[in-house]
């Protein structure tokens, strides 16, 4: 997508949706600008790092949403609980609390398209990468089985499908990989159908528990 500001012409791509739902009305969103280097750099690592940023905004609004429908179930959770490892990397959410936290769980998102139907090329490395510096839901199974967080640890991966691109083959892929390394224990899908945006029509949240293989 371009916009014209003045005589400058600026290409830019959008992650995470305008408008949500608070309560029974839209509420839109705030927007971070971020400018890479100039003409002729090539944006994908800028891109790749900020995408997630779009996941950790969904993940505050379906968190919140729960412990208002089910406070005794979701009320004692904490969003970013740091791995006790030396690293700066935290646990997308733990349940449960508080410490020892009865479940850790970490997120990502597939979302193949973007917000005006266009072809995000690098999303599937977020799932399926096996370079931990690309912190993709395989290499999330690794880090959680090896931490001491969470009597139970799970990993969801939520998204869309779009015609022609369902998240199918992807979450395929994911259990066969992940599966070489943990042990995918317990598993829960559902369906999301009828959403309001126009690009992102119909989604599906898969779960599993995970273990070390030799549990």
């Amino acid at each position: 997508m371009r916009v014209q500001v003045g005589d400058v012409r600026l290409f830019f791509e959008t992650y995470g949706a305008e408008w949500v739902l608070d309560g029974d009305r839209m509420r839109r969103r705030p927007v971070v600008l971020a400018l890479h280097g100039g003409p002729g750099t090539d944006a994908t690592g800028l891109r790749c790092a900020l995408a997630p940023l779009a996941g950790t905004q969904t993940i505050k609004l379906v968190m919140a949403r729960l412990a208002d429908a089910d406070p005794p179930r979701y009320a004692s959770y904490r969003l970013g609980v740091p791995y006790a490892d030396g690293t700066r990397q935290a646990c997308d959410v733990c349940l449960d609390g508080p410490e020892p936290w009865g479940w850790a769980m970490e997120v990502k998102m597939l979302r193949i398209m973007g917000d005006k139907g266009k072809l995000n090329d690098n999303m599937v490395m977020h799932i399926l990468s096996p370079y931990p510096a690309h912190r993709s839901a395989l290499t999330d199974c690794t880090k959680l089985v090896a931490s001491q967080l969470g009597t139970h640890k799970a990993i969801l991966i939520y998204g869309y499908d779009y015609p022609g691109w369902p998240m199918d083959p992807a979450i395929e892929a994911f259990q066969v990989l992940a599966s070489q390394q943990v042990l995918l224990a317990d598993s829960a899908m559902a369906s999301l159908d009828g959403l309001i945006h126009p690009v992102h029509r119909r989604g599906r949240v898969f779960g599993w528990q995970i273990q070390p293989l030799d549990d």
